[in-house]
């Protein structure tokens, strides 16, 4: 009896090594850094996705567990999908608020309160491997330029309403960046007018009219108002609660407060998109994010409409608008073809 049990031990310890077999395969780390959550995710050299982890960001927490918390996202990203680590070949991570590419700093991300943050540094020690470090819209525009819905334009301005409102815009396969800075916040652009939060009185930011936090601050005072009762019934009114599909339902409903709420927005949207027409004249514009992802049709019909309202005639001739079309992979899959189109090192495979 207890040579029988000493036996089926051993095949027992043994069996696990062998379904542990690593992949030994090229790959690469695209992040994505948000205000809300953040995603590792392992990409082929075809961009398909292999694996990935995902968490909640916390930027309240501090930078040192948010650092924590990005290398594990990835080494958790490595273990799902089954690769053997030495095939890392680079990575690529997107950040919401401005950064210097150049040396891979998060300079400023304020919907997380997180400052001067070296990432280049931090994940080029953690795993020995080349590292670009860029905004979140940059990453995901780029992204939709190579491989997505701006595929074949020759200029793509990608527009992402979320927990912000960022831009990122690509003229001939470039990145349009300042000197040693991203650029392109479309949503720190001031208008005239007012809200309680404005810093400056009688303006106030476009992105604080036109983010799904404004949408759903706004949702909030609706919901006690008893403006949205569905709304109300399914979140209490809770700021956390009211996320991209909750309003978008509520608009599905036929709460009207809801619809009035977010054609507001989409127009004051539109006075942003068509200054940025007016001064670069891009050929596609392109819409991501969660709540674009929900109301699609209302996005781009309303938002054309707008634009057409505010911007040169000449220019908005021929413009083409369409939705993003990688989703929530674009800031990975963006992040790491910005690093393997710029990184010479990265051109070669490693072994």
């Amino acid at each position: 009896m207890a040579a029988k049990k000493k036996t089926k031990l051993i095949k027992a310890e043994k069996a696990p090594t062998k379904a542990a077999k690593l992949k030994r395969v090229p790959f690469w780390i695209g992040f994505d850094l948000g205000g809300t959550k953040m995603l590792a995710c392992v990409l082929d050299k075809d961009y398909q996705v292999l694996g990935s982890a995902r968490k909640s960001t916390n930027g309240s927490d501090g930078q040192t567990k948010g650092r924590q918390k990005i290398l594990k996202a990835i080494q958790e990203a490595i273990a799902d999908a089954g690769v053997d680590p030495t095939g890392l070949q680079g990575i690529g991570i997107g950040c919401p608020g401005l950064v210097n590419p150049d040396k891979g700093v998060l300079i400023h991300a304020p919907n997380l309160g997180w400052r001067n943050l070296q990432l280049g540094t931090l994940l080029r020690t953690a795993f020995k491997t080349p590292v670009a470090v860029l905004n979140d819209v940059d990453a995901g525009t780029y992204g939709e330029y190579k491989l997505g819905a701006g595929k074949g334009a020759r200029s793509l301005l990608g527009v992402f309403p979320g927990t912000g409102v960022g831009a990122g815009f690509v003229y001939d396969g470039r990145i349009i960046m300042g000197r040693g800075v991203s650029a392109m916040e479309l949503g720190m652009i001031y208008l005239p007018g007012t809200h309680l939060g404005s810093p400056h009185e009688g303006a106030v930011l476009l992105e604080d009219l036109t983010s799904r936090l404004a949408l759903a601050s706004q949702a909030g005072v609706a919901c006690y108002r008893g403006q949205l009762p569905e709304l109300d019934r399914k979140t209490q009114g809770n700021l956390r609660d009211i996320r991209s599909k909750a309003l978008a339902n509520a608009v599905r409903g036929g709460e009207e407060a809801a619809l009035v709420m977010f054609q507001n927005s989409i127009r004051y949207l539109g006075m942003g998109v068509a200054a940025v027409v007016n001064l670069l004249a891009p050929d596609h514009i392109t819409l991501g994010g969660g709540l674009v992802e929900e109301l699609p049709r209302l996005y781009l019909d309303l938002l054309r409409q707008e634009v057409a309202r505010y911007a040169v005639p000449g220019l908005t001739r021929g413009l083409k608008y369409s939705v993003a079309k990688l989703g929530g992979t674009a800031v990975a899959v963006g992040s790491v073809a910005w690093l393997r189109e710029t990184t010479p090192s990265t051109a070669k495979l490693k072994p």
